[in-house]
């Protein structure tokens, strides 16, 4: 499938096949593509938590206002925002790069980041957004359909899937069989009115 085949089919699906297992190979395939997604400074301040347990994904479903997809897709992929990623062993990100870029990016890593905590959360949030995007289009080019969602207790949802104090949810995405199509789509804006040519007038 094209890129742009696979924006144009991208749905949110609400309705899933719940006897579907995706196979551990397409996991991995899924999640391969994912973390190819941008960060700044290549620092991957994404965390992808796959929920396959039943009884979890009732309980999250429980703190997710009752949406049964979060139930019924094959997975569950919760993606966690580690707030500290820039401050974690900063010279593994660019490990492989020449010395002279690995001097200029690593101190710099630092002096962007440290005692910025609204930068922090804003760039992992960023950074997570960029992912899911990867994983829904991966997704369709699999022959799968996603739902991305925000509709959850955040707080509710951390202290099920026991993240550490510096990491917080972003989003979840749920993979699987769709089993109802999607609604038509409620309408486009136009481009002239989202699109601005050099300012605002």
């Amino acid at each position: 499938m094209q890129v742009k085949e696979a924006i144009q089919q991208r749905r949110s699906i609400k309705h899933f096949d719940t006897n579907h297992m995706m196979t551990e190979k397409e996991i991995h395939e899924l999640l391969s593509h994912a973390i190819l997604s941008p960060t700044a400074f290549n620092i991957q301040n994404w965390r992808f938590v796959v929920v396959t347990d039943k009884a979890l994904r009732q309980k999250i479903r429980s703190v997710s206002w009752g949406q049964a997809q979060v139930e019924e897709a094959s997975i569950l992929i919760v993606l966690v925002a580690d707030l500290m990623a820039w401050n974690k062993e900063p010279a593994r990100y660019w490990k492989d790069a020449p010395k002279p870029v690995q001097d200029y990016l690593v101190p710099a890593i630092q002096q962007y980041y440290e005692g910025k905590k609204e930068v922090q959360r804003d760039e992992a949030m960023r950074s997570c957004g960029m992912a899911a995007m990867n994983l829904m289009l991966t997704a369709k080019s699999m022959g799968y359909d996603t739902c991305p969602m925000d509709g959850f207790d955040f707080d509710k949802v951390g202290e099920l899937l026991n993240l550490p104090s510096d990491h917080m949810p972003a989003m979840f995405v749920c993979v699987g069989k769709g089993i109802k199509e999607a609604m038509p789509r409620g309408g486009q804006l136009p481009l002239d009115e989202v699109v601005i040519q050099n300012q605002f007038k």
